[in-house]
């Protein structure tokens, strides 16, 4: 009995510092896409929005051909077989969340598509639980209702009142497909569990996604490449691309699409960090109150979802 509640208490010692591991997945991610939000800046006044999303991809797919080409041709069977699902994954993840968030842009202002980004974590529990038959428990719904409190307040500059005098834009409804499309495609991804490793699923969504942006770069207004905005596609085409949604689809895998989703609550956080550290941008209270709401939700979250299961 004595060396079997010992056996029991190192599983557990195991066990604790591995979920915790996991959650550095998404978090990298998030970083990551940190500095790709100052890229897009910086690349609004160089280079076609489309013109980016098109090179960014076909970079991250030529750089991983070179190792992932012969392996996934190997796999070419199980690829075939479920070429539909890859496809559509593509699609989601690699296709409509970026060029309906772009084109959103255009009709909405930044206070409207950051609250409707504060929304994935709520459409993701909503969708896991319709289909993956995920539980939806009341912890999770809390710490992404009070993420999103914490948002609203960042977004609205301490004024959550604002948005009640707005009116709604089609931008408003493209950007809410957009963040709707990046939650379905974090719960598919987990439900669907494909026989190909994460980077050969990675590599074969990005070949689908560079398929559904290729018309849009291509009746696009002109945007070549020049020595002003190839570092910027350099950082969109291999971490942003590369790294950041590898470290997204690992934390899926592990934490589950709800869990996960949680973490894009502290992008606009850093990006504040980020801009008044790198840009000289001017931090002020609503920063502190809306960052620190937020951070709670994704504790909140965090923690009570390792309790209950």
């Amino acid at each position: 009995m004595q060396a079997k509640a010992q056996t029991q208490s190192r599983t557990q010692t195991i066990q604790l510092p591995s979920t915790a591991n996991f959650s550095i997945y998404p978090l990298m991610a998030v970083l990551i896409w940190t500095g790709n939000t100052l890229v897009t800046k910086a690349a609004a006044v160089v280079i076609d929005p489309a013109a980016i999303t098109f090179y960014r991809w076909l970079l991250a797919g030529m750089v991983l051909s070179s190792f992932l080409l012969r392996s996934v041709w190997r796999q070419r069977a199980i690829v075939a077989t479920h070429w539909p699902k890859l496809a559509f994954l593509g699609l989601l993840g690699m296709g409509m969340y970026q060029g309906l968030a772009y084109q959103a842009a255009k009709s909405t202002s930044a206070i409207n598509m950051g609250v409707v980004v504060a929304l994935m974590p709520l459409m993701s529990a909503l969708l896991a639980s319709f289909f993956a038959g995920e539980r939806l428990t009341a912890s999770r719904m809390g710490g992404a209702v009070l993420s999103l409190l914490g948002l609203l307040f960042l977004s609205t500059q301490g004024h959550p009142t604002e948005l009640l005098h707005g009116a709604a834009h089609w931008g408003d409804a493209l950007m809410l497909i957009a963040v709707a499309s990046n939650a379905l495609y974090g719960v598919l991804l987990k439900r669907w569990a494909l026989p190909l490793t994460t980077w050969q699923q990675l590599y074969v969504q990005i070949g689908f996604g560079i398929l559904v942006i290729l018309p849009f770069w291509w009746f696009a207004p002109s945007s070549p490449v020049t020595a002003q905005n190839i570092p910027l596609i350099l950082y969109a085409g291999i971490p942003a691309s590369i790294g950041a949604p590898f470290f997204w689809m690992s934390g899926i895998k592990q934490l589950g699409p709800v869990r996960a989703s949680l973490f894009m609550n502290l992008l606009p956080i850093f990006v504040a960090v980020a801009a008044s550290t790198l840009l000289g941008e001017q931090l002020h209270t609503y920063h502190a109150v809306g960052g620190l709401l937020a951070l709670a939700g994704v504790w909140w979250g965090q923690r009570q979802a390792k309790v209950t299961g």
